[in-house]
């Protein structure tokens, strides 16, 4: 994958380096020369160390956690490109925090995904390019061009390659709000969908109430954008296997895996946990379970389109479009 990166330029917050330098290697290009510094008082510091006059520029932050700071850091990175005069900004966000934060559930709280929004354009930000955004919603809150990723091609293609399709398989949603996610993956795989009905007593802590659709004999598939602290899903799976599921397996975008994520999916009856690289997996949360896919040749195909003015969507269309 080749473009001309004349008047390109690819740069790289902290949060997730690793998959900046897949994401341009895919390109046949280097990341662009840029120091960033946290100060003991932890003020942060962004100089851009080579031109960007005149240059497309695409910076590549999830926002994953410390969110703040990756926050913080984007928005710095931004203004310094911005008064370096780079001719356009393109924001590569894997992951997007703040995004359940994307309406008001109760009186007199505050939208923060828009206020995300808002700090982004306000920086600079000419263009937000993000991946399986927690709330579709979130894309009218920005008044610049967004394109919406799906890592839903890359783990289709996965489970195909293990066999995993027709009657034998079921895709299963953890909550309501999944189907649609549930249904796409499940039209991949040429399989039905089950739906579990959840109630939510407090935050962080999940129940499963009732499971609609057949499991039995059957290797389930749970899909999700994000798991936090793997409550909901690690629940799902019990209650699936309870209800006589051959086998089961986890897949998401986001693998935020906070404590005690990792030790509640060690201990759940789930065969494996299939996750992207959207948000950088540190070492001590690496188990046996857990399997990793790159988005990287997705947001390199976006960033070769974005270039060439070419329809981004269009990646979509197909579960092989992406295909090196």
């Amino acid at each position: 994958m080749q473009i001309d990166m004349k008047e390109v330029k690819i740069f790289s917050g902290t949060s997730n380096v690793e998959l900046a330098e897949k994401i341009a290697k895919r390109l046949g290009q280097k990341l662009g020369d840029a120091q960033i510094v946290r100060f003991k008082d932890g003020e942060i510091y962004v100089r851009v160390d080579e031109t960007v006059r005149g240059r497309d520029v695409f910076i590549i932050q999830p926002t994953s956690g410390p969110v703040n700071e990756n926050l913080m850091e984007l928005l710095i990175f931004i203004d310094a490109l911005k008064r370096a005069s780079a001719k356009t900004i393109n924001v590569l966000m894997p992951y997007y925090g703040y995004a359940r934060q994307e309406r008001k559930s109760s009186p007199r709280e505050p939208i923060t995904a828009k206020l995300v929004a808002n700090l982004l354009t306000t920086a600079g930000a000419n263009r937000l390019v993000g991946m399986d955004l927690h709330a579709d919603q979130i894309q009218g809150f920005y008044d610049i061009p967004v394109d919406h990723l799906q890592a839903l091609p890359l783990l289709a293609k996965y489970f195909l390659s293990k066999g995993f399709k027709g009657d034998d398989v079921v895709v299963v949603s953890p909550d309501i709000g999944g189907v649609k996610r549930a249904r796409k993956l499940a039209e991949w795989l040429d399989c039905k969908i089950a739906i579990i009905d959840k109630r939510r007593p407090k935050p962080n802590l999940s129940e499963v109430m009732n499971l609609i659709g057949d499991v039995e004999g059957k290797i389930a598939i749970f899909i999700d954008d994000m798991i936090d602290t793997a409550g909901t899903i690690t629940n799902g799976v019990e209650a699936i296997m309870n209800r006589g599921a051959k086998e089961s397996y986890i897949c998401c975008s986001h693998a935020i895996l906070s404590d005690p994520a990792v030790d509640r999916l060690a201990k759940c009856p789930v065969k494996e946990v299939v996750i992207t690289d959207t948000i950088r997996l540190p070492e001590e949360k690496k188990i046996d379970k857990i399997k990793v896919l790159s988005v990287d040749v997705l947001f390199a195909k976006a960033i070769e389109r974005i270039v060439k003015h070419e329809s981004v969507s269009e990646l979509f269309d197909s579960i092989d479009t992406f295909e090196e």
